[in-house]
């Protein structure tokens, strides 16, 4: 059991409420537990004492009693500050969703690269060499998430599963649904989405546009999405499924409807007629929710993966209710 821990609260935890606060950095800490704690006065913030419905604000600092080590084992969605001052099997081991003599699932924080490129210093590829096996084989990816997307990323444990998964991947028997907030609401309820995609050099790097039939480098690609919620007419809760996989495409496709995702850099254009609302982050509202993939061993895989903390707390200011989409288990 270790000490008393006095713990900063970040930017990206902004308006959180305490209790899922505490469900994010003790996930074990049962609700009961946290209330006698709460009650006894042992947890406190800046000192006070406080409500489990309290909003922390960044900069305040939770002080934290000695807990069990069950109530302390670190996993779901990992702050900003987590990614600075963690090693890379730590990190690794607290992404975790899934994990077999075969496949483990993570789920990867929004700002964590997949792959290396120019000015990334740390990635998922890299940091898997930590988990290099005794014959020193090293797992492997299996598919990408880009940088400032959240959720599932498949990792293939063996070269035989990485080929199984890979060619799940390439023969589209996966389904993967995303969720993202967007700017206004879409006409339609539910839609597909089909345009032709090329990649196109800018000032601030290679960014996805929509092309014409035929036009040279382009790829097509198809999208679905569903509205699940609103908040009155500004913003829209997608539910979205790229048929195809090509780079961007969630994110492009929803600027080609008029409804871009918040928060997106490269593709939410600013409007000077439209103020970006107080408490939402300027950090993609885009989370890889879940996956349903063939095992490599027989059977399907389905995982399904929580918020990060930035999107939490955008739902809490909204009002939206994750169960509100359905639950996978039903598919």
């Amino acid at each position: 059991m270790a000490g008393i821990e006095h713990i900063q609260v970040e930017p990206d935890e902004a308006g959180m409420r305490l209790d899922r606060w505490f469900k994010i950095h003790y996930p074990g800490l049962g609700f009961g537990p946290l209330q006698k704690l709460l009650r006894s006065g042992q947890i406190r913030v800046d000192g006070g004492r406080v409500k489990a419905d309290a909003r922390v604000q960044p900069g305040q600092m939770v002080r934290v009693p000695p807990l069990d080590v069950d109530a302390k084992a670190k996993a779901g969605p990992i702050a900003s500050r987590d990614l600075k001052h963690s090693g890379d099997g730590e990190l690794l081991s607290r992404m975790v969703l899934h994990e077999d003599e075969k496949v483990i699932v993570l789920n990867k924080p929004a700002g964590l690269a997949v792959q290396g490129g120019s000015g990334v210093n740390r990635h998922i590829d890299k940091m898997l060499e930590a988990w290099t096996n005794q014959r020193g084989e090293k797992p492997r990816l299996v598919h990408r998430l880009d940088r400032d997307t959240s959720g599932v990323l498949v990792i293939a444990r063996t070269r035989g599963a990485a080929q199984k998964l890979t060619a799940a991947f390439r023969e589209r028997d996966t389904k993967k649904t995303y969720w993202s907030l967007v700017k206004g609401v879409p006409r339609k309820r539910e839609d597909r989405i089909s345009t032709w995609l090329v990649k196109e050099a800018t000032p601030d790097g290679d960014r996805m546009r929509t092309a014409k039939h035929g036009e040279e480098g382009a790829d097509h690609a198809i999208s679905y999405y569903r509205i699940v919620e609103t908040a009155a007419h500004r913003f829209a809760w997608l539910e979205m499924e790229p048929y195809t996989g090509r780079t961007h495409q969630l994110r492009v496709h929803a600027l080609h409807i008029g409804h871009p995702i918040i928060g997106d850099p490269k593709y939410f254009i600013d409007d000077p007629n439209w103020d970006f609302p107080g408490g939402v982050q300027k950090r993609l509202h885009l989370h890889a929710r879940h996956i349903d993939i063939p095992h490599p061993s027989g059977g399907r895989l389905r995982v399904t993966a929580p918020l990060p903390p930035h999107m939490v707390q955008t739902w809490n200011l909204l009002g939206f209710d994750e169960n509100a989409a359905g639950s996978f288990d039903e598919e």
